[in-house]
C-alpha cells in the first residue's frame, strides 16, 4: 500500500481529477510538512465541507500565520495532522484562535 492510499485513502480516481489526484495529494502534504517545519506552535483547525466546499484543514502557527489545504475528509485531516505532529480541532467546536484574526489584520493589503 503506497504512502498516499494510506494518508487519503485507495477511493480510484481519475489521474488529473483535481484535489483528488495524486499530484494534488502530494502537493498538499508538501505544503502543509514545509509550513509545520517552518513554523512554532502550529495546530490544525479542520473545517467541514458546505454545499460549495469540501473538507479544509487550516494549519496556525503561533505567530497567527496560516494556510488552508482542501482534504478528502475529517478522518484524513485527523490522521495528517497526526503524522505532521500537530494538534487538531474541530473548527465548529473551538472556533478560530484569536492569533489568526490578530495576524490577518495586521497583514491586511490595503
Amino acid at each position: 500500500m503506497s504512502f498516499f492510499s494510506r494518508m487519503f485513502g485507495s477511493k480510484k480516481t481519475e489521474p488529473d481529477a483535481g484535489t483528488g489526484s495524486k499530484q494534488a495529494r502530494a502537493e498538499t502534504v508538501s505544503h502543509l510538512k514545509a509550513f509545520v517545519s517552518e513554523r512554532q506552535g502550529c495546530e490544525a483547525f479542520i473545517e467541514p465541507p458546505t454545499r460549495v466546499t469540501q473538507t479544509t484543514m487550516v494549519v496556525v502557527a503561533d505567530t497567527g500565520e496560516w494556510t488552508r489545504r482542501r482534504v478528502p475528509d475529517q478522518a484524513t485531516a485527523k490522521k495528517l495532522a497526526a503524522q505532521l505532529g500537530i494538534p487538531s480541532f474541530d473548527v465548529n467546536l473551538s472556533g478560530y484562535p484569536s492569533r489568526m484574526r490578530e495576524w490577518n489584520q495586521r497583514n491586511r493589503k490595503g
